[in-house]
C-alpha cells in the first residue's frame, strides 16, 4: 500500500470508511432482515385472513406455524358472497381507473406545453401549479362539496373521479413538465424539421421518452387513490362506496368482524401491489432519471 492510499483513507469520514466495509454480505443480510420485517405485517394480514374467527380471537396469527392445519379459504367463500364488498371492489376500480387515466392524460399535454410552448404568462401558470401543491385536500373538502351539491355530482362516482383528478394534477403538471425540459432541443428540433407538428410531436417523441416519469405518476396516482379513504367518506355514494369505506362499514357494533375485515383487506392490497410490481421497472428507471438529471 502506497503512503498516498494511505493518507486517502485517512482523510475519509468515519461514515464512509463504515460504509465501505459493510457493503458485502453484512449489508445484503441487513437489507434482507429489514425486507422480512416490512413484509409482516402483510404476511400476518394474510396468515389471518386463512384462519376462523375464534382461531383469530384466541392467539396470534403467528400460531398457524405450529399449527397450519388450522387454515382455511372459508373467509374468502363468505367474502366472495359478500355482494356489498364485491360491489365496492368495481366501484373502486371505477373511480381509479379514470382518476389515473385523466391525470396522467392532462397532465402530460400541460408538462409538454409548459416544457416546450410559449405562450403568455408561461412561468407564472407554472408558479400556479407549484403554488397548488402545498394546498391541503382538507383545506377544499367543505367548499368543493358545496360545489358539487350545486352541481348535482354530490355523492356520485363522477364526483369522486373529479376530486382526485383536480387534486392529482398539480403533482403531475410538476413531475412532467421537469422531466419533459429535459428532452434534448435538437431531437424537437429534427422532428419538427422532418415535418411533425405539436401533436405528432407530442406522441410520437415525448411520449415515449416520458415513459419511465409517466409511469411513476400512474403508479403514484392508483396507489393514492386506490388507498383513499377520507374523500370516499364524504363524496362517494352511500349506497355504493368503495373497498375502504365498505370495510370500514363492516366492523360490527361490538366486534372487530375480522373475519371479513382481513380477507377484504388483503384483496384490496392485491390490486395495488398487481400493479406496482408489474411497472415496477419503468418506476425504478423514472426514479434513476430523475436524480441523473
Amino acid at each position: 500500500m502506497t503512503t498516498t492510499d494511505t493518507a486517502v483513507r485517512a482523510k475519509r469520514s468515519l461514515p464512509a470508511r463504515i460504509a465501505a466495509r459493510a457493503g458485502g454480505g453484512a449489508l445484503r443480510v441487513f437489507l434482507l432482515v429489514v425486507g422480512l420485517f416490512w413484509l409482516m405485517p402483510t404476511v400476518g394480514l394474510l396468515l389471518s385472513s386463512l384462519r376462523d374467527e375464534a382461531d383469530i380471537e384466541a392467539s396470534g396469527w403467528w400460531q398457524v406455524f405450529s399449527h397450519p392445519g388450522g387454515l382455511t379459504t372459508q373467509n374468502y367463500g363468505d367474502l366472495l358472497g359478500n355482494d356489498k364488498v364485491m360491489g365496492s371492489l368495481l366501484t373502486t376500480a371505477a373511480i381509479t381507473v379514470p382518476s389515473t387515466v385523466l391525470v396522467i392524460l392532462i397532465g402530460a399535454l400541460a408538462g409538454y406545453a409548459f416544457a416546450w410552448l410559449d405562450f403568455p404568462g408561461r412561468d407564472w401558470w407554472f408558479m400556479v401549479v407549484v403554488g397548488l401543491l402545498v394546498v391541503p385536500v382538507q383545506v377544499a373538502l367543505i367548499p368543493v362539496a358545496k360545489l358539487f351539491n350545486t352541481l348535482g355530482v354530490f355523492e356520485t362516482t363522477p364526483g369522486v373521479i373529479l376530486f382526485h383528478t383536480a387534486f392529482g394534477l398539480p403533482f403531475a403538471v410538476f413531475l412532467l413538465r421537469n422531466f419533459f425540459a429535459e428532452i434534448p432541443r435538437e431531437l424537437l428540433e429534427a422532428a419538427r424539421l422532418d415535418g411533425a407538428g405539436e401533436l405528432r410531436l407530442f406522441t410520437r417523441v415525448v411520449l415515449p421518452l416520458g415513459g419511465p416519469a409517466i409511469a411513476s405518476l400512474g403508479i403514484f396516482q392508483f396507489l393514492w387513490v386506490w388507498n383513499d379513504l377520507l374523500i370516499a367518506l364524504i363524496f362517494a355514494d352511500s349506497g355504493n362506496p368503495p373497498i375502504t369505506v365498505a370495510l370500514q362499514q363492516q366492523v360490527r357494533q361490538f366486534g372487530s368482524n375480522i373475519d371479513v375485515l382481513a380477507p377484504g383487506a388483503f384483496l384490496s392490497m392485491i390490486v395495488p401491489l398487481a400493479v406496482f410490481f408489474a411497472f415496477q421497472r419503468q418506476f425504478v428507471n423514472g426514479i434513476m432519471a430523475g436524480g441523473v438529471k
